[in-house]
């Protein structure tokens, strides 16, 4: 009688990884751990085992330990991050920033602890390099800004005054500032509440910023003719000129007329 049990699956083929591979495998690993622990933490041997492979393997391709390992965990989590803050030049530019905004948050988000260690510093691991990633980021992200603002360098862009260029700098530390509280308090308010209030923050930190500098008055000038009634530019709108309006006292010709 022939038997009619199924038989066993071949094996499956052995492909031994590229250079490229088994690098990115190792830091997929590194960046799961460091994302949710302080990198001081995190051992060497933590990340053999999260890879499947030795901790000689480890040190093969990463002969400076662990914070060769971290620096480069780091630069590729700057990359992702970077890729938070790009978005095509498409719809009003409020709406761009919240999408981007979003991405950020999410960011955050998965990478909690690791996150709050990296941006509050003290760590046995911080060194001049990994401060350079981490200001390139910010760098990075303020360009990114200021292009939704119609501000780019360039051969044949038009860059940002001083003025600009620090209200959005202190825009982007002001977002960072808010990431790590938020982080604190346990992630409340909710991620998209947050981001609405950053969103309104840059608005009203551009309108302040435009009453006193003319570059920034005319960006202000190109953004509101993009936006529309029911984007975050009008809803903010409607929401704060009935309380501006309580201010009219204040300006000279109407105490003169009292």
């Amino acid at each position: 009688m022939t038997s009619t049990a199924a038989a066993p699956p071949p094996p499956r083929a052995y492909r031994r990884l590229s250079v490229e591979e088994r690098r990115a495998q190792l830091l997929v690993a590194a960046l799961g751990l460091f994302a949710h622990r302080a990198p001081d933490e995190v051992s060497l041997d933590e990340v053999a085992v999260a890879a499947g492979v030795s901790r000689p393997l480890v040190y093969r391709y990463f002969p400076g330990g662990r914070q060769q390992l971290y620096e480069a965990a780091l630069g590729s989590a700057a990359d992702e991050l970077k890729l938070c803050f790009t978005e095509p030049p498409v719809g009003p530019p409020t709406e761009r920033v919240a999408r981007v905004l979003d991405r950020y948050l999410r960011f955050v988000d998965e990478h909690d602890t690791g996150f709050s260690a990296l941006l509050r510093g003290g760590s046995v691991v911080e060194t001049s390099r990994t401060t350079s990633i981490v200001d390139g980021v910010r760098r990075a992200a303020a360009e990114e800004i200021l292009s939704h603002l119609g501000r780019i360098g360039g051969a044949g862009g038009r860059g940002a005054g001083p003025r600009l260029r620090m209200m959005v700098r202190s825009w982007i530390a002001a977002v960072e500032a808010a990431s790590l509280i938020w982080l604190d308090e346990g992630k409340q308010p909710p991620a998209a509440e947050l981001r609405g209030w950053l969103v309104d923050h840059l608005i009203a930190l551009l309108a302040a910023t435009a009453a006193t500098d003319e570059e920034t008055a005319a960006v202000v000038r190109d953004l509101l003719a993009l936006e529309t009634p029911d984007g975050p530019a009008g809803r903010l709108a409607e929401l704060v000129i009935p309380v501006v309006a309580e201010a009219a006292h204040l300006l000279p010709h109407v105490a003169a007329a009292d």
